[in-house]
């Protein structure tokens, strides 16, 4: 689910801030859609074994059958010491029906002094291009290159963490094709328990979902990382309404990793 964004090319933690990015910034309209714009706002921390080690911060607004996201993601705590990242996001995109259908996605970030972005643009259901900077190195042979249709019907790690669905216990069954600008892969979600959460900005019931990332193409064969996610890892993510709009957000996720468990937690969800 998460996916992996750019915690993956940050080193800061194998889904860390792609989870965040999946967790405040969810848009659009689905089995309800609202009469006026809406606009919500969430605020996450990263952290491993109770020490911090990123925050994010995600506004979105949905209106006339479109939405924008925009946020911003940083390191913080004991990781600035090792991985001093900062980010942007952006994405956009229209509803249709019971699917976000993402037109265009940015992240522009910095490692240090090292900056780099990605830039994804969609039409027709399908990716028409991608820019990475600085270039992706020449690939080996271990490398597992994408495909002829791998990238139609994808979302952007933003988009990939909506989920619209009519009702909490629709939300876990289904499986999210995500494209981050390089690897795609499969998000696999699958129900766990309903339950009720307290944060700033929403009290209410919540779903969770089991969450199994399956990489596709687009990534080097033998990474003990993506291996790790794939056949070891337990993800699990607690998802919340926003408001009427028929679309369910992460508000909580845990991540195993290789070094150990990583908790994506929203100090605020809400309206506003």
């Amino acid at each position: 689910m998460p996916h992996l964004y750019l915690a993956r090319r940050s080193r800061l933690s194998v889904c860390a801030l792609g989870l965040c990015a999946l967790a405040t910034m969810l848009s659009g309209t689905a089995a309800a859609p609202a009469a006026e714009p809406s606009s919500f706002r969430g605020e996450y921390t990263v952290s491993y074994l109770g020490l911090s080690l990123a925050r994010a911060s995600f506004s979105s607004r949905y209106a006339d059958g479109a939405y924008s996201i925009d946020g911003s993601v940083a390191s913080a705590g004991l990781a600035t010491i090792f991985d001093d990242t900062r980010g942007t996001l952006k994405a956009t995109g229209r509803i249709a029906g019971d699917q976000l259908v993402p037109t265009a996605f940015r992240a522009d970030y910095t490692s240090g002094k090292k900056a780099s972005l990605v830039d994804i643009r969609f039409a027709g259901g399908r990716v028409v291009s991608t820019k990475v900077l600085p270039p992706p190195k020449k690939r080996g042979r271990n490398w597992f290159p994408l495909r002829a249709g791998d990238l139609a019907g994808v979302a952007d790690p933003i988009a990939a963490t909506a989920v619209p669905a009519p009702s909490l216990d629709k939300v876990c069954d289904r499986t999210v094709k995500m494209y981050d600008g390089e690897m795609r892969a499969n998000l696999v979600l699958s129900p766990v328990e309903k339950g009720t959460i307290a944060v700033t900005g929403y009290e209410g019931p919540t779903v969770t979902c089991r969450m199994q990332f399956q990489p596709v193409s687009g990534y080097r064969k033998g990474r003990k990382a993506l291996e790790f996610l794939r056949t070891k890892s337990r993800i699990v993510v607690t998802f919340a309404p926003l408001g009427r709009t028929g679309i369910y957000a992460p508000i909580h996720a845990t991540v195993g990793t290789q070094i150990g468990t990583i908790t994506i937690h929203a100090r605020r969800f809400e309206a506003g």
